[in-house]
């Protein structure tokens, strides 16, 4: 499976984000991987309206409905049509342990799925206490790389991942740079059931050409 994450790049926002959502869909049915994108909260309604994809939030926050402006609330993402969430990426980590676990819990409470995301092992074995759908390795200084990723610089790392996930029966994720068919190659022969990509992707000249390229890394 592949994660694609829109981030808030323009080529995944509003109108675009449908439109890219399309091209994902296209290559999950041409190809048969699953391909999941992970979109803004404020599109997830109209990419789901227009996808048969299981659509994705980028986060959750760890409220109930109240008093809290501006927070991404699990039940509305749930209502538009999100069927899992990411949690704790690099770019959007949790201030603590405490907070990750309250908006794990909203996730699960409401349904959806989780992926949480850890930035080293340390750090995977605690997110595993709380029993997310996936569990992503990805080390932040990776993220958005152009001249290496995850799979070329840290096979070591994954192969470690892997059997700490193995162990609690949580699939593993990989992310951080992936952007050739030899990195997700690489990344399923360590034990990942998939990766997590994003700019290599949707600011891609040509998305499709992209994600088959990179599928050819499944076969």
């Amino acid at each position: 499976m592949i994660f694609v994450n829109f981030k808030v790049y323009k080529q995944g926002t509003g109108e675009d984000a449908v439109t890219m959502a399309g091209v994902l869909e296209e290559v999950a049915l041409e190809t048969q991987v699953k391909i999941v994108p992970v979109v803004q909260a404020s599109d997830i309604k109209e990419v789901t309206q227009n996808s048969k994809l299981e659509v994705w939030s980028q986060h959750v926050d760890p409220v109930d409905y109240g008093a809290h402006t501006g927070a991404v609330l699990a039940e509305a993402l749930l209502e538009d049509g999100a069927v899992g969430t990411f949690l704790n990426h690099s770019e959007n980590k949790f201030k603590s342990f405490h907070d990750l676990e309250a908006a794990a819990g909203r996730a699960a409470n409401v349904g959806l799925k989780t992926l949480i995301f850890a930035a080293n092992l340390r750090e995977l074995k605690k997110i595993l206490e709380l029993s997310p759908t996936y569990a992503a390795y990805e080390p932040p200084e990776l993220v958005g790389s152009t001249k290496t990723s995850v799979a070329e610089s840290k096979p070591g790392v994954i192969s470690k991942a892997f059997e700490i996930t193995k162990q609690k029966g949580i699939p593993l994720i990989v992310g951080a740079g992936i952007k050739s068919q030899e990195d997700i190659r690489i990344s399923l022969q360590l034990g990942a059931v998939g990766v997590a990509v994003a700019s290599d992707v949707v600011k891609a000249e040509d998305p499709k050409k992209e994600l088959l390229e990179l599928i050819e890394g499944y076969n």
